[in-house]
């Protein structure tokens, strides 16, 4: 009998994969699994990190797409909020309690606007960015009608080359457009330099990052000469925090994925010339698969594929064993080879993602384990949520 009432009516193996109490090892697979103690670590360790050097921390709900995990970075890392990348997305964590919301992106589309409009009525304060001036109109129409405020962030295209600005005068020009218009206020910039993240190379990232500064500090000195104040210099990832939280500019942090951790980060080094998976950050999130067929010697099939994961940034590398090695998959299978055997049918691994990022994001649930036992199973709150 189900013991837990948000759980009524749902069946192990065919709507959840566990349900809280039960043995790790009866957890059906293919499904996500959060080592909690590593996870804890994580979160604290960057919350620590932040006070320690003077800066706000705003999590990366896209990373994750799951309120239960923004609550828990909140009371254990002390965040002041979430970054979410769609309305839709956005407005889950406002419904689900969260009170600092950023779209950290352009809101366009007159449908989502209005969406973005309406949520600081959830409680939820309410921001996004914004690139271009003809936005800043329909947002402040939008704002007006509903009768709230939307907070704009002016976007700094500081080396992504997607959205953004290239130009002070730009950033200039825009933020004094937003702070005249009715039911807008202009909080600051975004400036996340996104392409540098994932290179290997500490003084590469180093060296990339220090041309976005410039370009921010620039930005930030001329908006203090109008008169003009950011509440807001946003930006810094899991590969280049550090640079930011020491440059004099930046106050707030937006990093997602060291709180999971996967398998294309853990292969970036830090300045000591060591991967980040094997001291700075644990792998936390496990997408945990089993054995469903050893029919030749050598290999085995098991039963999470493409379906179950993103390999966009490579395959998934299996967690604590070198005696096997994740190589190949299709939609419904992975290959896995074992030149000696040592695997059978219904061993289960714990596959550590290539991208957690849109991996988490083909699954329902997250399994949270310590010891052995299933402490708690959380939704992926916005899974799907792409409006």
């Amino acid at each position: 009998m189900n013991k837990h009432a948000e759980f009524e009516g749902l069946e192990v193996g065919y709507d959840i994969p566990a349900l809280p109490g039960m043995d790790e090892a009866d957890i059906q697979t293919p499904c996500l699994v959060l080592d909690l103690d590593a996870l804890e670590r994580n979160i604290k360790k960057m919350g620590d990190y932040a006070r320690a050097h003077g800066m706000r921390h705003r999590v990366h709900g896209k990373m994750h797409k799951s309120v239960d995990v923004a609550k828990l970075q909140e009371r254990l890392g002390g965040s002041v909020g979430v970054c979410c990348q769609k309305v839709s997305e956005a407005e889950v964590f406002a419904r689900g309690g969260i009170k600092d919301v950023l779209v950290s992106n352009q809101v366009r589309d007159p449908a989502k606007i209005d969406r973005l409009a309406r949520m600081p009525k959830l409680g939820a304060r309410t921001i996004c960015c914004v690139d271009m001036l003809d936005n800043v109109a329909d947002l402040s129409a939008a704002a007006v009608r509903h009768g709230t405020q939307i907070e704009c962030l002016v976007e700094i295209d500081c080396g992504a080359g997607r959205c953004g600005v290239k130009t002070t005068p730009e950033v200039v020009a825009l933020a004094k457009a937003i702070d005249a218009a009715p039911g807008l206020k202009f909080a600051g910039i975004q400036a996340y330099q996104g392409a540098m993240q994932h290179m290997d190379s500490y003084a590469d990232r180093k060296a990339k990052i220090e041309l976005a500064v410039a370009q921010v500090k620039d930005a930030v000195d001329a908006l203090k000469a109008e008169g003009i104040a950011c509440d807001i210099v946003g930006g810094g990832g899991t590969g280049s925090y550090y640079f930011e939280s020491t440059s004099g500019v930046y106050n707030e942090l937006q990093c997602g994925s060291y709180a999971f951790m996967d398998a294309d980060y853990g292969r970036i080094l830090d300045k000591d010339g060591k991967r980040i998976d094997q001291g700075e950050w644990e792998n936390a999130l496990f997408l945990l698969t089993s054995v469903m067929s050893h029919a030749k010697a050598d290999k085995a099939i098991v039963d999470a594929g493409l379906k179950a994961q993103s390999v966009d940034s490579g395959l998934p590398v299996i967690f604590g064993r070198t005696d096997a090695k994740y190589v190949k998959c299709s939609d419904e299978h992975g290959v896995v080879e074992d030149p000696n055997g040592v695997l059978k049918v219904n061993d289960k691994l714990k596959l550590v993602p290539g991208h957690c990022d849109p991996t988490c994001n083909v699954h329902d649930w997250y399994v949270g384990v310590r010891g052995g036992k299933v402490e708690v199973v959380w939704p992926v709150s916005a899974r799907g949520k792409a409006y």
